[in-house]
């Protein structure tokens, strides 16, 4: 065998054991009559000694030749260590060895491979069979892991049942892009990689399966970002004979337990508010909770005051700013500057300071009083010491750039711990949200969801009031899940396709096989899914989910160490029945 323990195991209670381990050279020191080698392996590190006057001589010369990354075999005996590190669990002991086997030498890296790496992102992506040697990486995959493992174990105590659904589908017209695949024996058609299980999972529930999850990867092809790859993995679940306060409770459960078990925090109930409310409150639908800054609307007290910025706005709106009101000049300055970024698209900001002695200086003094001033203060909630900053314009442009600013001066503040969390749920979203370019309807979830029993009479009228029987989990400001409860009779899914602009002929074309499938006893059903990759990425105290995927993509959609995507030869083009000249 290889190894009879493991590079982390060792300690002085093996002291006199005759071991064998194997792994990678992590570093070695030579001292001329002793030579220390440090052995790593997933488990950690253990010390190796060669010395002069007790190893074998070919084996201490042996010894002399190994380089970094070097994969050895090592038989030796367990001893003590006289200089002991209290750093790592193997730091009582040593290995003196016996018997050294080079099992496969290695070229130089091209970074080190260390916690505090000299790699920079490209050529650890490059390298990233590499990069997972190194504790953060490897650390992050076998968090992942545990995730994973939690969910399993917490969804399978509750009957859900884990079934694998197909990746070469049907390509839908709904959501983001599809990757799609050629058929080769089907010339001319298309697979489409699936963007999630939706319709499937919904079949399982007409099939009887009650209670159904997946740990399963989906496929979009769209833009990237830190937190969005083109392949990413969902905890997608779905259960039959339930209604919204029935999802909301399972997963509520699963997810306090994740952060019981994965992080040793205990939370209780999960706030629930409006898509409305969380528009109005924080101008954005995953609000992070962790601190305040509430908006607080100003139209009121700011308009018909001869300002005419605030008196030509459709919102005046404004946030406290915790202890800022020591903020200099400059600083400010630097705020408004970063509002006017591209990036947040204000065209200016005011700001008011709120004096320790009650009183305030604002940057519109010319036209505001101190009682016009100490109104803000109190739709702001703010306090003395803080600052007020306010934006204006049209309602849903400017709350996305005060939504935006309320971040950045959170994390300036240092107000988004990563070791605390604070989820809640966002419930009753639009149905569906009109794009003024089209004039269409879009489904703001997807086409499967119901209105709200309520609200049902509204769709012939006023579609665009209708409240969807559906809600978001967020957690420290990013959604972390969604979903909602289906549609589960014909006549309601061809009313929703009808105000998605569905003929019925694409309809049928594009669904028929659910509606049909609705005809033969769909139970009342709904689900939820996670973003495994977002999730663990929170859980593990990251804004970025990279590290916690084994093999990323990069920004650009491209897996620079395998160099994918990639041309394929005119063979293959052929045999796919795809023309060279259409390429």
């Amino acid at each position: 065998m290889y190894r009879s323990h493991n590079c982390g195991e060792l300690n002085a209670s093996n002291i006199n054991t005759e071991v064998t381990l194997a792994g990678w050279v992590q570093k070695s020191r030579d001292k001329g009559f002793m030579n220390w080698v440090d052995l790593r392996d997933r488990y950690g590190i253990t010390q190796l000694i060669f010395d002069e006057s007790r190893t074998n001589k070919t084996v201490f010369e042996l010894a002399k030749t190994l380089g970094r990354e070097f994969v050895i075999q090592v038989k030796g005996t367990v001893i003590e260590r006289e200089a002991k590190n209290k750093n790592i669990p193997t730091g009582d002991i040593e290995i003196l060895v016996s018997e050294l086997t080079i099992l496969n030498s290695a070229l130089t890296p091209p970074f080190t491979i260390e916690d505090e790496t000299d790699g920079g992102e490209d050529i650890r992506m490059k390298y990233r069979y590499l990069d997972i040697r190194r504790n953060p990486v490897k650390n992050s995959l076998l968090f992942r892991h545990k995730v994973a493992m939690e969910v399993r174990k917490y969804l399978s105590d509750l009957d859900f049942c884990e079934v694998e659904t197909p990746y070469l589908i049907k390509s839908t017209p709904e959501g983001a892009r599809d990757f799609v695949v050629p058929s080769r024996m089907n010339e001319g058609q298309f697979y489409a990689l699936p963007q999630s299980p939706q319709t499937f999972k919904q079949l399982l529930m007409v099939g009887g399966m009650d209670k159904y999850f997946q740990i399963v990867k989906c496929f979009r092809d769209e833009d990237l970002r830190a937190d969005r790859q083109p392949e990413f993995t969902q905890i997608d679940c779905e259960m039959a004979f339930v209604e919204q306060e029935d999802i909301l409770n399972v997963f509520e459960g699963l997810t306090r337990h994740l952060l019981k078990e994965i992080k040793g925090i205990e939370v209780e109930k999960f706030p629930r508010i409006t898509y409305d409310y969380a528009m109005k409150t924080y101008g954005n639908d995953k609000p992070d909770i962790r601190f305040g800054m509430k908006f607080g609307e100003l139209n009121e007290f700011a308009q018909h005051k001869e300002f005419p910025v605030f008196n030509a706005a459709e919102l005046v709106v404004g946030i406290a700013v915790p202890g800022a009101g020591n903020y200099t000049r400059k600083e400010i300055d630097g705020l408004i500057d970063w509002v006017k970024r591209p990036q947040v698209g204000a065209s200016g900001m005011v700001y008011v300071k709120c004096n320790e002695d009650g009183t305030y200086k604002s940057s519109v003094d010319k036209f505001y009083d101190q009682d016009d001033l100490t109104n803000w203060a109190k739709a702001t909630e703010a306090n003395p010491g803080d600052m007020i900053f306010v934006l204006s314009g049209p309602a849903n442009k400017t709350r996305a750039q005060l939504s935006a600013l309320r971040m950045e001066l959170a994390t300036r503040l240092g107000l988004r711990n990563p070791e605390e969390f604070a989820p809640l749920w966002v419930v009753d979203f639009p149905l569906l949200e009109l794009d003024e370019e089209s004039g269409r309807y879009h489904a703001m979830h997807h086409p499967f969801t119901s209105p709200k029993p309520e609200d049902m009479a509204l769709l012939e009228t006023e579609p665009g009031k209708v409240r969807a029987n559906a809600y978001d989990m967020v957690l420290n400001g990013n959604e972390i899940g969604g979903g909602s409860i289906r549609i589960h009779d014909k006549a309601t899914q061809q009313l929703m396709f009808k105000y998605l602009g569905f003929t019925e002929e694409e309809a049928k074309a594009q669904f028929g096989f659910l509606m049909d499938a609705f005809q033969f006893g769909a139970p009342p059903h709904g689900g939820l899914a996670f973003g495994l990759d977002r999730l663990v990425a929170i859980l593990g105290g990251q804004e970025t989910i990279r590290d916690f995927i084994a093999f990323p993509k990069n920004n650009s959609g491209r897996d620079v160490m395998i160099d994918a995507p990639a041309a394929i030869d005119e063979a293959q083009l052929k045999e796919l029945h795809i023309k060279i000249d259409a390429i």
